[in-house]
């Protein structure tokens, strides 16, 4: 009992299919984080001409202010000004990003609707399970985790940003244009390194993201068994189950007509194909039956197989509707059929 209640096994794939449809797959932040700094930096690199337009286009529109008188009009101004341009900046940026974290969700568990994260349940502002989980161990383990990763990214860049700062008194002497490229390379720098490091983490991040998922859903034994029986339960799983045994037990049986010695038929809607075997079986074998479809599928194989085939309808009518496939005659058919195969050999001349 021990072991079947120890969650060793792999989940089935029922249970990560109704772990999804509540809303929990693995999902790593920090891919998510790497996928949209590479895509925000990518969009800084294309946009960078157009924003760096605007940009000094705002520098050129505030020298132009000097000396004018302030009051509100010239405020308002200057506000719907500055607005305007940063909105323009930023907005292109803002919407790749956007996008771009809706395809690292994707990436990860493909598309997922679910309103089971956003169901009201009363269990989740239960203030005593929310100061549990507030200060678990699990929760410290993140907060070492995200303050590790943090601290050693930003570590990294603010020793790259340290030695370019070094460079602003040459800087300093550069035109406006030359000193947004400068900046724009250094930015890039940074990033691209920043980038990296977020890269080595996302992949650790995910490798363990997916495995603390996959052990989550371990089941024991008793659970696999347990949703094998529900899932045999469900009508429709019945259903199928029975459509592939019967499917399975016509090819067979179709698959034994070849070997039959006769096919007898009414002769349009029954046909039994019967086989005997002195050495194997006391009394003739029913190999296959059917009718319409099936007779008419039993016929056409066993023509093309050279088959006998005797039109005798008062003993194919019996023998389809008392004789199982793969079971003898009884008795009383003794006679009836020991006759069509005495007919059957003389015509084979094995008499």
């Amino acid at each position: 009992m021990a072991d079947d209640a120890e969650k060793t096994e792999e989940p089935t794939p029922k249970k990560i299919e109704d772990a999804r449809k509540e809303g929990n797959v693995p999902k790593s932040q920090d891919v998510s984080g790497v996928i949209t700094l590479f895509v925000a930096i990518l969009s800084m690199l294309m946009l960078f001409p157009f924003m760096a337009k605007h940009m000094i286009l705002l520098a050129k529109y505030y020298f132009s202010l000097i000396g004018t008188p302030i009051d509100n009009l010239f405020a308002i101004d200057v506000a719907i000004v500055t607005a305007r341009e940063l909105l323009l900046v930023v907005l292109p940026i803002a919407t790749a990003v956007a996008i771009a974290g809706v395809i690292a969700a994707l990436a990860q568990f493909g598309f997922l609707f679910t309103t089971k994260a956003i169901t009201p349940d009363l269990k989740k502002i239960d203030p005593i399970k929310g100061m549990k989980n507030l200060f678990s161990l699990k929760k410290l383990i993140e907060g070492v985790k995200i303050t590790f990763k943090s601290f050693t990214t930003l570590g990294v860049g603010f020793i790259f940003f340290f030695y370019f700062i070094t460079e602003l008194p040459t800087v300093a002497l550069f035109g406006f244009a030359d000193q947004l490229n400068w900046l724009k390379d250094k930015m890039i720098i940074i990033a691209l390194v920043m980038l990296l490091i977020i890269f080595v983490f996302a992949i650790i991040d995910l490798i363990i993201v997916r495995k603390q998922y996959f052990d989550g859903l371990k089941m024991s034994k008793q659970e696999i068994k347990d949703e094998m029986k529900n899932m045999e339960g469900d009508p429709l799983v019945k259903s199928k189950i029975r459509q592939i045994q019967m499917e399975a037990s016509r090819k067979r049986m179709m698959a034994e007509i070849p070997n039959a010695d006769v096919v007898i038929t009414n002769p349009t809607h029954y046909a039994v194909a019967i086989k005997y075997d002195a050495e194997t079986s006391h009394a003739p074998i029913v190999v296959a039956k059917g009718v319409d479809n099936i007779a008419t599928q039993i016929k056409k194989i066993a023509r093309e197989n050279n088959v006998h085939i005797v039109q005798n309808p008062p003993l194919a009518r019996s023998l389809y509707a008392e004789v199982e496939v793969e079971k003898p005659i009884p008795e009383a058919l003794f006679g009836a059929v020991a006759e069509v195969l005495a007919y059957v050999y003389k015509m084979n001349n094995k008499v």
